[in-house]
């Protein structure tokens, strides 16, 4: 199945519109304003796409393309869908904003008990999680930036009043968002004595060598970054005493919300209560590539060049800019450490070393970790090469790319999913956990966005054809009948032996990933082909034999009537000079407007040759 980014991704507004607007108004269903993630993710599927791709514009009326209004018209016409997100908008921050003004960042109904025969208590319903924070922070980024057209034109007073309420509201909960994200970072030091650090040695010893020899490799390949946390770490949580004491080992990242003893966050905006946490402190896997992907949002080139952030949001984002660098240095440190042979990464599935057990899930939450590093670094091929075998795996053992049999264990990974107990909820009720059901849709994003960055053409084919090895899976994924009609997920439909789910409504996550996806798959074809050096070797030399034939056929007298031969040197001389101007970036497209200038100039040769001879 071909990526038509455009094309699925307007399929995916139709069928939300469908769900959202079954009566030419927002309805949020059964379960919508429970969860402030799933919440998030529905909005974040119209909004996201719509902030990150100019063609899918909803803020300015006279820019909004007619396929797009064509799958929104239950939300009116041109005019009245800026106005109707509006209202959506502004319904969300009332919704999850306390009687006190505190935004609120609860997981809701995400939240499963250990133990299903337990009920949730109401303050664990109402606990803030690291998926809502990131979540927060894409969102009010792209509400943001949609405000900042949308008044740009002329309104009503009250419709500027309601757009300045939201602007004010999201600002607030931007901040509050930022500040939990500083709250919820984690550094956990831990002795190589103990079942952690044993896990962890056990992890990075690929090549079996003397343990005495990978400890001191590793602390010595690990010291920059534990200087760095203990000189540079001054907001949500301090480790410096930790960290003086080499003998420790350490890991970093997002728990799973606001960690137990996190201090408070100084600061001069009015961003509500900051509530005392409940999350270990330990890095969980998960939650750290949620945080990082809402991170990089902060100093994307559209925030920083429409000007999003206000000052103390900016000195917020730099404390957190620090933090998303080193944890992606650390597990890319840890991802690929050895000497030469395999790297931890590629014994699959990932050991996690704090309360996950083993999981591909975890092996593909480092790789995306992976991934913005290679990229932040500029890697080299054999990095890139070795993390394309590593999705190419994760794939096979996901039963994605191999078919999957009756009992296969691989099937949990997509339902119920992979379990994730938060450690500390027991203090407020039943243990909870979180669970991923994503795989499939993770592992598409992450190897559309491998593709991105690659530029390494035997790579990059790997990964496009593996991109739509997944994307067909997804799509045959999509609800086939009901209230939720193509959006997603219908596991049964590939795995027919899962545990049936019809009853439980959309999976917003899995819907706002594909969603995600797309935009992704946007900005890859956005991007000039790659460049392969022997077709621009080639290219080149079928320039220069085209060039010297077309200044010899210049050179023949012309004759009393031949039209026919001035028009095909005409169209040889502009093929040439498009070919000439191409040849850097498209070697290809140079290649194939040369040949037919070649086949056109042997043509007027042949003719020449045989109008001699007839003679």
């Amino acid at each position: 199945m071909r990526i038509e980014p455009r094309q699925q991704l307007l399929e995916i507004w139709q069928a939300l519109a469908r769900s959202s607007f079954p009566k030419g108004t927002w309805e949020w269903g059964q379960w919508g304003t429970k969860s402030s993630v799933a919440d998030a993710e529905r909005l974040l599927c119209l909004l996201y796409p719509a902030t990150e791709i100019p063609a899918f514009r909803i803020d300015s009326p006279d820019e909004t393309a007619d396929d797009v209004l064509d799958v929104l018209k239950s939300l009116g016409g041109r005019l009245d869908i800026p106005q109707r997100l509006l209202s959506i908008l502004t319904e969300f921050t009332r919704a999850h904003t306390a009687e006190d003004g505190t935004p609120k960042f609860s997981g809701g109904y995400y939240f499963n008990p250990v133990d299903t025969d337990t009920k949730l208590t109401d303050e664990q319903r109402e606990l803030g999680v690291v998926d809502s924070y990131s979540m927060s922070v894409t969102l009010s980024l792209a509400t943001l930036g949609f405000l900042k057209v949308f008044l740009r034109s002329p309104r009503r007073e009250e419709i500027v009043d309601l757009a300045r309420e939201l602007e004010a509201k999201t600002q607030k909960r931007l901040t509050a968002a930022m500040i939990s994200l500083l709250r919820s970072f984690s550094v956990s030091t831990f002795d190589i004595e103990s079942p952690r650090g044993q896990n962890l040695l056990s992890l990075v010893n690929q090549d079996h060598a003397p343990t005495r020899v990978v400890v001191q490799h590793l602390q010595r390949r690990l010291k920059p970054l534990r200087a760095a946390i203990g000189d540079s770490f001054v907001l949500g949580v301090d480790v410096r005493k930790e960290l003086a004491n080499e003998n420790l080992m350490f890991e970093c990242g997002w728990s799973w919300g606001l960690v137990d003893g996190a201090p408070e966050v100084p600061t001069r905006a009015a961003a509500g209560e900051q509530y005392e946490g409940v999350a270990a402190d330990v890095p969980y896997l998960y939650f750290t590539v949620v945080a990082l992907d809402g991170i990089a949002d902060l100093f994307s080139e559209r925030t920083l060049t429409l000007g999003l952030l206000d000052e103390e949001q900016q000195r917020l984002s730099e404390a957190l800019r620090m933090r998303w660098e080193i944890t992606q240095q650390y597990w890319s440190t840890i991802a690929r450490f050895g000497e030469g042979g395999s790297w931890p990464l590629e014994d699959i599935p990932w050991p996690a070393t704090g309360p996950q057990t083993e999981s591909e899930y975890y092996s593909l939450s480092v790789a995306a970790i992976l991934v913005q590093d290679l990229v932040r670094r500029r890697a080299t091929d054999d990095d890139l090469t070795r993390t394309v075998a590593v999705m190419e795996e994760l794939a096979v053992r996901g039963r994605i790319t191999r078919r999957m049999t009756p009992g296969d264990p691989a099937v949990d990974l997509h339902n119920p999913g992979v379990r994730l107990p938060l450690l500390g909820t027991e203090r407020l009720g039943p243990p909870l956990e979180w669970r991923m059901s994503d795989f499939s849709a993770q592992l598409f994003k992450r190897t559309v966005q491998l593709a991105t960055f690659s530029k390494n053409i035997d790579a990059y084919d790997r990964l496009i054809r593996l991109a739509e090895s997944l994307l067909e899976h997804l799509w045959r994924r999509r609800v086939s009948r009901g209230r939720g009609i193509r959006l997603w997920d219908n596991v049964r439909a590939v795995y027919p032996h899962s545990p049936d789910t019809s009853e439980q409504p959309v999976s917003w996550s899995m819907t706002e990933r594909m969603a995600e996806s797309m935009v992704a798959a946007t900005h890859l074809y956005e991007q000039p082909p790659i460049r392969s050096r022997e077709l621009s070797s080639f290219a080149t030399a079928l320039l220069i034999e085209a060039g010297h034939l077309f200044g010899a056929e210049l050179m023949h007298a012309k004759g009393e009537e031949d039209s026919h031969r001035e028009l095909a040197l005409k169209a040889v001389d502009i093929s040439l000079r498009r070919a000439r101007r191409v040849v850097a970036e498209q070697p290809g497209t140079a290649c194939a407007l040369a040949m037919e200038a070649l086949g056109t100039l042997d043509s007027l040769t042949r003719a020449r040759d045989a109008g001699t001879k007839g003679g």
